[in-house]
């Protein structure tokens, strides 16, 4: 065994290609992606909820031909209750299906920071972290 004097080799010290440096990049922009879509399905439950109640309020409403007040915007328009739900509906499937386009990024980008965690944690064991914390509720 040779020994440099005043040189001492360290058995755990890892190094850090530049292709290593690039799939933790990867990883963050993916991860921090992912954490954007998670708030933005959020976001549209919550409208999508919105729209929920207010068919359920104009349906306790005792005739279709009442007119209610409509916000497109900043702006209020009266129509009749059947053209109000019609609308609320048609808008309820568009949030469906931006919620679906949603969750299936998600899970695009959730399959491949799968991919990047085997792959970096092969490589560097315990001395890489790419678990999320858990947000304060």
């Amino acid at each position: 065994m040779a020994s440099v004097v005043g040189q001492s080799v360290k058995d755990n010290e890892i190094h850090i290609t530049f292709e290593d440096q690039q799939q933790i990049n990867c990883f963050a922009r993916n991860n921090l992606k992912l954490g954007d879509i998670n708030d933005e399905i959020e976001m549209r439950k919550k409208e999508q909820e919105n729209y929920r109640d207010a068919v359920d309020e104009i349906m306790m409403l005792e005739g279709d031909d009442e007119m209610v007040p409509y916000q497109i915007g900043e702006a209020f328009f009266s129509k009749s209750a059947e053209a109000a739900t019609e609308h609320l509906e048609k808008a309820q499937k568009e949030i469906d299906a931006e919620i679906d386009a949603l969750n299936t990024r998600a899970e695009e980008i959730k399959n491949i920071l799968s991919d990047l965690k085997v792959q970096l944690y092969a490589k560097f064991g315990n001395n890489i972290n790419l678990e999320n914390e858990e947000k304060p509720v």
